[in-house]
């Protein structure tokens, strides 16, 4: 995965990350609205896509063959929303950065307004969606998630807020130079802080399609999140191992008692299948705990490159304004 230096390629006013899956019928939609939107502006729109099994790459393709400021990247398979954002970022080079999805929801029309806001000297600008125009499954899964990721790592998440926003040149160079192999974007954009504001924006309801994530991907992001943002799962763990072991000892001093009193003659059978069945689901529950983390601790060891990248288009020709 060879990185580009911004000297070599030229620094732009503004660049455009947009992760592209399963989306072929809302590429030129979006490069269009786009360029209505920025008619006249410096700017560059990065397309990633993210191992489309679909004809996206081909229209990305189109679309830089036909518009100049469309660049286009694809990675070798499919290796996830934030990890293509990652992508888009690092091979990026505006002194400004819009994120935003490609499906129209994030619509075009708000990033002057965003813009505008970053101009009164804020890093990041977050696009905070109002009345979200989603189905009924979406919004019940995106609730479930924010509500796992807020109680596993600890954080209050806003599912308001996500990837849409203007992000300062720092910002982005900070967030490039995070090496955790497990990537989610508005996590790093939090943690390496800067000045912040929200702009409330209206949200649009995707033109077409469906959105590629489902509850059990969901659940898998939030507790790879965890995994790597959080350690309180193993603050639990040691909690509740704590809690049983004060209840046995209590329970063992009741016990006793009862013995002493001679009011105990047999022990009772269910009483010590309960405990051991309770204690050993207990035990494997602790061991899997920690095996997770063991696990990702491997795969960072590795030191494997979070994606790579197949193919570009539009980044070999020369920049104007180099």
């Amino acid at each position: 995965m060879k990185k580009r230096g911004h000297k070599e390629l030229g620094l732009r006013s503004l660049s455009l990350v947009s992760p592209v899956y399963r989306s072929e019928a809302l590429i030129f939609p979006l490069v269009e609205q786009i360029r209505s939107v920025l008619s006249g502006k410096d700017y560059e729109i990065v397309l990633v896509d993210d191992g489309s099994p679909d004809a996206s790459w081909e229209r990305i393709q189109e679309a830089a063959a036909r518009f100049p400021e469309v660049r286009g990247i694809r990675l070798s398979r499919n290796f996830g929303q934030h990890y293509a954002i990652s992508a888009g970022l690092q091979e990026s080079r505006g002194k400004k950065t819009v994120v935003l999805d490609c499906d129209l929801q994030d619509r075009p029309a708000e990033i002057p307004r965003l813009l505008a806001k970053a101009l009164e000297g804020y890093d990041i600008v977050l696009a905070q969606r109002g009345r979200r125009r989603d189905g009924i499954g979406k919004r019940l899964g995106s609730f479930l998630f924010y509500r796992l990721l807020s109680c596993l790592t600890g954080t209050p998440q806003d599912p308001s807020i996500a990837n849409f926003g203007v992000y300062d040149r720092r910002v982005v160079e900070a967030i490039n130079s995070l090496s955790e192999t497990i990537r989610y974007f508005p996590t790093m954009v939090r943690w390496v802080g800067f000045r912040s504001t929200t702009v409330p924006v209206e949200h649009q309801a995707r033109p077409h399609g469906r959105s590629s994530y489902r509850l059990f991907q969901r659940f898998q992001l939030a507790l790879d999140i965890c995994l790597a943002y959080s350690d309180k799962p193993l603050r639990w763990v040691v909690m509740a191992g704590f809690a049983i072991s004060l209840l046995g000892f209590i329970f063992a001093v009741y016990t006793l008692s009862l013995a002493i009193a001679g009011k105990i003659q047999v022990l009772g059978y269910a009483s010590l299948m309960v405990s051991l069945w309770f204690l050993t689901g207990l035990n494997i529950l602790i061991v899997g705990v920690v095996g997770l983390y063991v696990g990702k601790s491997f795969d960072g060891i590795k030191r494997r490159p979070p994606y790579i990248i197949a193919s570009r288009v539009n980044f070999d020709v020369p920049d104007p304004t180099a």
